[in-house]
């Protein structure tokens, strides 16, 4: 048995690994040592001098970031931890005399990677023999990353990542050939904002006299400066293209188009008047013509109306005030005024619904609708029937509408006529198919059964007879007929 114990402890003792001892020299402290210094020995490899770099832990995060600068701090708390455990296994009276360490960290401290007060380390540098700064191997980025801001595109490569919705700096074009090729290669891209992209660029690097020369022999890229320019409002810039081009309608239009922001009656009328010499068609100029007319027609009623409005001397005014003013109105608005408010005045007055109609050449049809509306509202039937009653040469009266009695029926019917108007202009309408259903859908019961009794349906005057009221006079009727 002691033979056998013998031999064990001459295992032991032989064996090439040694045990654990606090002062031996070659322990896990020491090869932490060794791996730092030789951490240390790659600054004259690396370049520390470039901004764009990053420098990487070995653990994969950006030194000075919040996280590592955490773990530093947990180490070094680690360390001092365990350097105390040791004092006081030791029984050193090192313990007593270690002072209480306070929190000196700020947030920049953070942020750096390191502390300001060397009373408080972190565990690389407790580690550390000298004070060399340590330094971190660096990672460049990806070259892939810096390519979007290369400067060496080529016209046709700078359109399509325009295309794609990619950062492209137009500065590098700088001659007046390269400015060129690259607005043809943007409109053989047929995409509208790459051209209003380039012709943005062209136009403030460019002289006006050779932006205009080059646009005249490219019309699309023309015709999309010239829709820019209207959109943003730079009539300088417009009329000076334009009278280049040689288009001297389109610079009488874009005058004209001024009369817009002009916010002053007066001032607005003036202006027209000067907008009637300008060089327009023969149509354009009538239209000009008719606007000054109308302007100056509609301040004069105004004016009149306001007055008869204000002192109370109208009974219309009085039963349907004004909601709008009639000033800058369209011609069609201003007829519906004037037959609303005037529908009864001589034609020689400005505000007479026919001295509108003549000046202006407004189309029967036209004038016919206008005012059937504006007497509907005021349920002035009288007025309607007078609206739509003529007389030939003979004497006799006869009922006509140029936009045909449907319609009439229509509009009566939206201002909420009476049954026994609507149903004489349900008569009127010729078409049977279209009398039949208007005068189902406005319960027209009359004219519904006189037209079935023309027809001789006795099928379809039978099922009618279920629309009506039981006991009613329409249902007398329809028995009467198919009793006779």
């Amino acid at each position: 048995m002691s033979r056998a114990r013998a031999d064990e402890e001459e295992y032991w003792h032989s064996s090439k690994f040694r045990a654990f001892t606090f002062d031996d020299e070659d322990d896990e402290l020491s090869q932490l040592k060794e791996s730092k210094r030789a951490v240390n020995s790659l600054r004259d490899i690396v370049d520390d001098d470039d901004d764009d770099l990053e420098r990487v832990s070995w653990s994969g995060e950006p030194v000075g970031s919040i996280s590592w600068s955490i773990k530093e701090t947990a180490s070094s708390s680690t360390s001092s931890l365990e350097g105390r455990d040791s004092s006081l296994q030791k029984g050193s009276s090192s313990y007593a005399a270690f002072p209480k360490q306070v929190s000196s960290y700020s947030l920049s401290s953070l942020f750096k990677g390191r502390n300001k007060l060397p009373s408080f380390q972190s565990l690389s540098d407790a580690l550390s023999d000298t004070g060399v700064k340590n330094y971190a191997p660096e990672l460049r980025r990806p070259k892939a990353e810096y390519k979007d801001y290369s400067s060496d595109w080529s016209p046709k490569d700078t359109v399509r990542r325009m295309q794609r919705g990619k950062i492209c700096s137009l500065e590098r074009f700088r001659s007046l050939q390269d400015k060129l090729v690259l607005l043809d290669e943007a409109v053989a891209g047929h995409d509208g904002n790459v051209i209003t992209a380039v012709l943005i660029f062209l136009k403030r690097t460019l002289r006006r006299e050779i932006l205009f020369r080059e646009l005249e022999v490219r019309q699309v890229a023309l015709c999309h400066l010239i829709h820019f320019l209207k959109e943003t409002g730079e009539q300088k810039l417009l009329l000076d293209l334009l009278r280049f081009l040689d288009r001297t309608e389109e610079v009488a239009l874009s005058q004209y188009r001024e009369h817009l922001n002009i916010q002053d009656v007066e001032k607005r009328r003036e202006f027209l008047k000067g907008c009637i010499g300008l060089p327009f068609s023969a149509e354009d100029t009538s239209h000009i013509q008719d606007h000054y007319t109308l302007l100056e027609r509609q301040i004069i009623i105004e004016a009149n109306d306001r007055h008869l409005e204000t002192a109370g001397q109208s009974e219309i005014f009085r039963k349907y005030p004004r909601k709008a003013s009639i000033l800058n109105m369209p011609l069609v608005t201003t007829l519906f005024y004037s037959c609303f408010y005037h529908y009864t005045e001589a034609e020689g007055t400005f505000s007479s619904p026919t001295n509108l109609k003549k000046t202006f050449k407004i189309p029967d049809k036209q004038y016919v609708l206008t005012a059937l509306a504006a007497r509907a509202k005021l349920r002035a039937w009288d007025d309607v029937d007078a609206l739509f009653t003529t007389k030939n040469w003979l004497g006799y009266t006869k009922k006509k509408a140029p936009i045909g009695f449907h319609r009439v029926v229509e509009i009566l019917q939206r201002n909420n006529a009476p049954v026994q108007v609507l149903q004489e202009y349900v008569r009127l309408v010729e078409d049977v198919e279209t009398r039949l259903n208007l005068g189902t859908k406005y319960k027209c019961h009359d004219v519904v059964i006189e037209t079935y009794k023309d027809l001789k349906d006795r099928i379809q005057l039978t099922a009618y007879k279920c629309r009506v009221d039981r006991g009613s006079a329409e249902e007398e009727k329809i028995n009467s007929i198919l009793n006779n």
